[in-house]
Formats: structure tokens, C-alpha cells, sequence
């Protein structure tokens, strides 16, 4: 049995396991069945964070399928306001800890921002399987030739430009993209319209979820794959299904910044029984 807290980041949504000032039983292996919509509490990922050191907590994300990620960036941005409101912080920075690096987060009201993470293009840290790094590269799904960028910021991800986020077959190519071979730790799929060099749609289909309302890890690439592509500027509205994210990328050996509202949903308690 635990207390949980559901928020969700426009429309994103979690199960937060607020470990920081008790110990908490929680078997990640019940991941699937809590985030099961009909049976359990329903969410995208179930989130547990704990105490690490001052300013600084342990974060691990379980995915609705029962994996294990190492980023999520909406995630990140919901357990930060958790903790600023439950007063854990004593200011307004601290850092998340992750299995792939320590996040920085900055909490101005129920506006979060967190750095995502510097992002990596070469195949091996993606991972993707390609003798070269390359801007872009191909895949072929369902008898077509389909062209993506391909990077990591903590999670791997693929980023296909589209004419209409509307009308791309997100349900048709996501789960193949997602799991494809070449991908070897499978992959995020994003779905990215330009509408101008500030201004951007996007749709993603989440690695162990399933297409989202949004995705902030995936905003993150999508802004990245832009701006290498000399589509986007370095500040950039990324339009979702139920609103906008805010992403600041100035290139290089930069982190990713993601902005954004966290919001309560409903407090509760979890009996396996």
C-alpha cells in the first residue's frame, strides 16, 4: 500500500510516489497494472522520487508497458512542483537524479523548467544503428522510405517532419518506428510540423505508452532536430494536443530547457490487494 498524487503535464499524466521523508514499498513490477486505465489508477508513467541530499532527490520513471526509462521531461516538471509545494526545496533550483544524469530544475510558481539534458547524435549514444552519424536517415516502414533525425536527451529519439501533425499516421508507423531493429533499446517517435522559426506542432508516440497528449522529452528533440536542420530558431512554442511547451536550445554542448504548467489531478491510495 502507498499514497500517491496524480498530475498530469498538459494532458501528460502521472502516478507520483512521494518517497522523500518515509520509505515507501513499491514493486516496480506492478508498474503495468497501476497504469492500466480500466483496472488500476490509469497514467502514462508512475514516477517515485526520494531523498538523495539537500536540493537534490532521486527520480526513477516506470513506463506504462512496466519498463524503465531514464528521462521525462513533463515527469520531471510535475514531481518539481510537487516538491516545491510540499516545502522539500530551500530555494528555487535543485536537481533530479536519474539513471542517466542529475536534472536541473527551476520552479517559479506552478511554471516549472528543467534541463533536459545536453543532447547526443552519435548512433552509439542514441542508440541507433548506423556506421555514420548523419543529419537525417532512413528507414523503411510499410514498403516506404521514411526520413527522421535520430538523437538522445536521456531517451532515444526519431523525429519525422510532416506537412500536418492533423493527418500523420502516428497510430500507423509509431509502433513499428518505436520498435524497430535498428533501434536497439527501442525509441521515441516524434511527429514534427513547422509552422514557422518560433513555432512548432508535434505529436509523439511514446517508447512503452503509446501516442500522448504530450510529451516533454520529445518536445525537446523535436526543437533540437529543428534548429540542426536551420528550421527553427533557438527559442521555440511547441504546440501539443492539449497546449503548449516551451523549449530553449542554444546549440553546441548546451543542456535542452523545457518549460511548462504542472497540475494536481487528485490525491490517493494504492492497495495491490
Amino acid at each position: 500500500m502507498f499514497e500517491f498524487t496524480k498530475m498530469h503535464a498538459l494532458g501528460n499524466d502521472f502516478v507520483i510516489i512521494d518517497g522523500v521523508e518515509k520509505v515507501v514499498s513499491f514493486d516496480p513490477t506492478q508498474a503495468k497494472i497501476i497504469a492500466d486505465r480500466h483496472t488500476g489508477i490509469g497514467c502514462d508513467q508512475i514516477l517515485l522520487v526520494n531523498n538523495a541530499s539537500e536540493n537534490s532527490f532521486n527520480f526513477r520513471i516506470y513506463n506504462a508497458d512496466g519498463s524503465e526509462s531514464a528521462q521525462c521531461g513533463n515527469g520531471a516538471r510535475c514531481v518539481g512542483r510537487l516538491l516545491h509545494d510540499r516545502g522539500y526545496l530551500t530555494g528555487e533550483k535543485f536537481f533530479l537524479r536519474t539513471s542517466a544524469e542529475d536534472m536541473l530544475c527551476h520552479v517559479n510558481g506552478s511554471e516549472i523548467t528543467v534541463a533536459l539534458g545536453v543532447p547526443k547524435f552519435k548512433p552509439s549514444d542514441v542508440p541507433f544503428i548506423s556506421e555514420f552519424e548523419q543529419p537525417t536517415y532512413k528507414l523503411e516502414v510499410n514498403g516506404d522510405n521514411i526520413q527522421f533525425s535520430a538523437l538522445s536527451i536521456g531517451n532515444p529519439h526519431a523525429v519525422i517532419l510532416v506537412e500536418d501533425v492533423e493527418t500523420a499516421p502516428v497510430a500507423k508507423t509509431g509502433p513499428q518506428i518505436e520498435s524497430h531493429p535498428r533501434f536497439p533499446e527501442r525509441t521515441n517517435v516524434g511527429y514534427l510540423q513547422v509552422v514557422s522559426k518560433s513555432v512548432a506542432r508535434l505529436r509523439v508516440f511514446e517508447r512503452g505508452v503509446g501516442e500522448t497528449f504530450a510529451c516533454g522529452s520529445g518536445a525537446g528533440a523535436a526543437v533540437v532536430a529543428g534548429i540542426r536542420l536551420g528550421l527553427l530558431d533557438h527559442s521555440v512554442e511547441v504546440k501539443l494536443t492539449a497546449g503548449s511547451l516551451f523549449v530553449e536550445w542554444q546549440g553546441s554542448d548546451r543542456p535542452v530547457h523545457l518549460s511548462g504548467p504542472a497540475s494536481y489531478v487528485y490525491e490517493g491510495r494504492w492497495n495491490s490487494t
